[in-house]
């Protein structure tokens, strides 16, 4: 587990996340540390190595 950080796209908080770098594709959904809404993370890693971290509120 790796902490990275990314911009809450409600709150535009930057906030930590704990990413499991050992799994090459994750897609999942937690709420924002600070403003407690819902986003969903696309994770790509490779190699033990994070490539991508994106963070999408979502739509409701």
């Amino acid at each position: 587990m790796e902490e990275h950080f990314y911009q809450c796209p409600y709150c535009w908080e930057q906030v930590s996340v704990l990413v499991d770098i050992s799994q090459s594709s994750q897609t999942y959904i937690e709420d924002c540390e600070v403003c407690c809404n819902p986003i969903q993370f696309h994770i790509q890693c490779s190699g033990q190595v994070l490539q991508s971290l994106n963070a999408q509120s979502i739509e409701q």
